[in-house]
């Protein structure tokens, strides 16, 4: 089975956070034969770097750094699927749910995942609620 990982799994990965250790031994007993991101992860590992530097959490001289060991990560480990308008069509009928509170991005996670037979793995508490809500496997490290 495919384990899709979202953003919040790769950002504690390879950037120093809390949950950095925990993400870490949990990969390390994962086959990476079957993990996969989407083109919405790479968009969004981006995003949160440029977070992380606005923040001060690192410097901008670290990101290039964090951006091309992301970058191997998705040449040489992890499967990058397609997102098409199919997936943005059901991630609004996920997002439709207001009393999931799911964001428009994680709501198209949840599309990906669900059209690939995924299990979603994430750290956010409240996407991994969800998914099971709206029949998505989901994963909470």
């Amino acid at each position: 089975m495919i384990q899709y990982l979202d953003t919040s799994l790769l950002v504690a990965f390879l950037t120093d956070e809390t949950k950095s250790a925990d993400v870490d031994a949990w990969l390390r007993t994962q086959d990476q034969s079957a993990m996969a991101v989407s083109g919405l992860v790479i968009t969004e590992f981006s995003a949160a770097l440029s977070i992380k530097i606005r923040t001060r959490q690192i410097k901008e001289s670290e990101r290039a750094g964090f951006s091309n060991r992301f970058a191997r990560m998705t040449t040489h480990t992890l499967s990058v699927l397609p997102v098409s308008d199919a997936h943005f069509k059901v991630a609004a009928q996920f997002a439709a749910h207001h009393e999931l509170a799911l964001r428009a991005g994680d709501a198209l996670h949840l599309a990906i995942a669900d059209s690939q037979g995924a299990t979603l793995c994430t750290l956010d508490k409240r996407l991994a609620a969800a998914g099971p809500q709206l029949g998505v496997s989901t994963q909470l490290i």
